[in-house]
């Protein structure tokens, strides 16, 4: 019997198996993004609501139309990008939209630039796709793009470039200049941006966001991402949306309606309203997000932890051998599950090529403030027992 080949090796994904060995060992969990409340009162009673007077039927394809037109109303009101209901298409979380994307617009043998450390998800689904992978390796501490080292990887193959912004794992919200580097490149080379930016309300500074999708020229050129999961604390909801030119859009609802076809409708509906909140309640959000942080990072630097600075995500990395911790990063977090109680996430396990990563994990701050102590002492205990 054969297998898809793009499929039969690969391994299950860190994510799933750090989040394993938490149950097994009651540890507590850092390793996967997913926060420990369960998501805003408010908006879980309006899905409520829509689940017991809405439609339980299929919804549109493309999404139920207040949806579709939030999301070109949030947008325009927190980026100012100026968008309408024909440029979104609703998906099943943002996962789902990489794969319409992928599938919609590559064709065998495209190449695809993917920058290192990446989300798990986008080599496989790039390769499922008939693409080929290109990687190009961003470096600690800083993790700036390096412009001359991604167009040395464009060649007349190149069809597009995945850009994570906010950068999962390193928690990176690449500047202004960057981006405008970027895009000139995506001009010359006639490239399409696929940009996941699901982080985009998870901000750690006064950094404001900036999409690649509003800068000149980049419209229609760009796919942007997002997700209602990460906007609001609701990883299990699974409702993201594309926004793109309608003509990109529309061959990419062409792609969706063969994947996951719709989304729940009283999620989609509950989505929508939130949407419409007011900026003070994202931003407050936005605070609590940064008290965690700093409570997570002042006390592991306290413990002699290197923490390397994050501008945005749940998450934050560590150097374990600046923390002066002689030890490969799987083989730490795995010590560290198991005996100290604590998953934690190696970056290896998100690099084309895991031994030429750098030893730093990752780690979720997106707790309650005594789990994060509770933690801050299991890590030190653990980072003392290692030390050579």
């Amino acid at each position: 019997m054969g297998f898809n080949s793009h499929f039969a090796d690969l391994p299950t994904t860190i994510f799933e198996v750090m989040s394993g060995l938490a149950r097994t060992h009651e540890a507590i969990n850092l390793g996967q993004g997913f926060p420990d409340s369960q998501g805003p009162e408010a908006l879980r009673r309006l899905a409520c609501d829509g689940l017991m007077t809405g439609s339980n039927q299929y919804p549109p394809m493309l999404g139920i139309p207040a949806l579709r037109t939030a999301v070109a109303e949030h947008y325009g009101a927190h980026q100012g990008l100026e968008l309408s209901p024909e440029h979104v298409v609703v998906t099943s979380g943002a996962t789902e939209a990489l794969a319409a994307s992928f599938l919609a617009l590559l064709s065998p043998g495209d190449e695809v630039i993917v920058l290192d450390p990446a989300y798990d998800a986008y080599r496989p689904l790039i390769a499922r796709a008939g693409g080929v992978p290109r990687t190009v390796t961003l470096r600690p501490p800083l993790w700036q793009l390096d412009l001359t080292e991604i167009e040395n990887a464009i060649t007349a193959k190149t069809r597009a470039i995945v850009l994570n912004n906010p950068m999962n794992p390193t928690g990176r919200s690449f500047s202004h200049s960057e981006l405008m580097g970027l895009a000139k490149l995506c001009q010359d080379h006639d490239l399409i941006a696929i940009c996941d930016e699901v982080w985009e309300h998870v901000r750690l500074t006064d950094q404001p966001h900036v999409s690649l999708f509003a800068l000149p020229g980049m419209a229609e050129r760009t796919v942007k991402i997002g997700s209602a999961g990460k906007m609001f604390g609701v990883t299990g909801w699974k409702v993201g949306f594309v926004c793109a030119e309608p003509a990109i859009a529309k061959v990419i609802g062409k792609a969706h309606q063969f994947l996951t076809f719709t989304t729940a409708p009283h999620l989609q509906a509950a989505v929508a309203q939130g949407l419409g909140w007011e900026k003070a309640w994202f931003e407050e959000q936005a605070v609590g997000y940064q008290a965690a942080y700093q409570l997570l990072r002042s006390g592991l630097i306290e413990q002699g932890f290197h923490v390397l600075d994050s501008e945005a995500t749940y998450f934050m990395c560590l150097d374990l051998q600046q923390s002066g911790i002689d030890r490969p990063a799987l083989d730490f977090c795995l010590e560290a599950v198991k005996t100290y109680g604590v998953a934690a996430i190696p970056l290896q396990s998100l690099y084309e090529k895991p031994d030429e990563a750098p030893p730093i994990i990752r780690l979720c701050f997106a707790k309650q403030e005594a789990v994060l102590r509770e933690a801050i002492g299991r890590l030190a205990r653990a980072r003392q027992a290692m030390l050579p």
